[in-house]
């Protein structure tokens, strides 16, 4: 096998929309910069996501230099929104986690009611250093999240990916594969790496950030959910049921946790510390 290196880097910085794929990112202690650094909530301030609104897919939120978004979304004019100024925070629930978040403009609520049908909020995650731990199960003390599902990162492989689009091939739904790797929304994407050698990870190296292994990534109908059309199949979850299942989890991917802070960059070397 050639040695292994960093294929491609991933950004979403809204929970659950389309993301970017930089040439390179900076790595900060709660995940990559400008990840995962705003969110939908429902009124009652619970966490809104493809899940329930698969539409979200194909909204995308492009970064800006100042740490504001630029939206769009099929059949809606494209919305520029700031960074809200932290003059006081709203508790809003991602998961079992309740977390201080400051809310955008009353624009970008209704920018996104309008899209998906139904009365959401847009907050934004002001310092990620304080507000949100990570489960103390898989983390050291003082160890931070943004609003990712649970950790700082997640890193896949491309060889994973093709063994897991051959059994989608071998099974009942065989039509619906090959799937792309945006169904499983990484941060970090390896290639050069034998399939399925990421489950023994402990300890990797990016470029310049070493990473913490914390545990598997159980996946959820998300996956399901083509990126691009935010139609809905059975793979892989059907295919990961079989294959990939560790008691109620479904796996594919690896959550990370940085031991330092620094930049990856595509074609970085990839090094397994342990």
């Amino acid at each position: 096998m050639p040695n292994p290196v960093l294929h491609a880097v991933h950004v979403y910085p809204v929970k659950s929309l389309a993301g970017c794929a930089p040439g390179e990112v900076k790595v900060e202690p709660w995940g990559p910069a400008g990840d995962r650094r705003w969110m939908l909530v429902h009124p009652d301030g619970k966490v809104v996501t493809q899940r329930p609104q698969p539409n979200l897919a194909m909204a995308r939120a492009e970064p800006l230099p100042d740490g504001g978004i630029r939206l769009s979304a099929p059949g809606r004019e494209t919305l520029t929104v700031a960074v809200p100024e932290p003059a006081g925070t709203t508790c809003v629930e991602i998961w079992k986690d309740k977390v201080e978040a400051v809310e955008a403009a009353a624009g970008a609520h209704a920018w996104f009611s309008d899209y998906l049908g139904t009365e959401v909020r847009l907050v934004h995650l002001d310092d990620p250093s304080s507000r949100r731990a990570i489960d103390p199960d898989y983390a050291k003390p003082g160890e931070t999240v943004s609003l990712a599902d649970g950790y700082p990162l997640l890193v896949t492989t491309l060889a994973s990916l093709d063994a897991l689009n051959s059994l989608i091939a071998q099974g009942d739904h065989a039509d619906e594969g090959p799937l792309p790797m945006s169904r499983f929304r990484p941060n970090a994407v390896v290639d050069g790496a034998a399939p399925w050698v990421e489950d023994g990870w402990k300890r990797i190296a990016i470029g310049e950030v070493s990473f913490r292994v914390a545990k598997p990534c159980g996946r959820c109908v998300v996956t399901t959910t083509d990126q691009r059309t935010a139609e809905r199949g059975k793979e892989p979850l059907r295919t990961l049921a079989r294959h990939r299942r560790s008691g109620d989890k479904l796996l594919f991917g690896q959550n990370l946790v940085p031991e330092n802070t620094g930049t990856i960059r595509v074609g970085d070397p990839v090094e397994i510390l342990e």
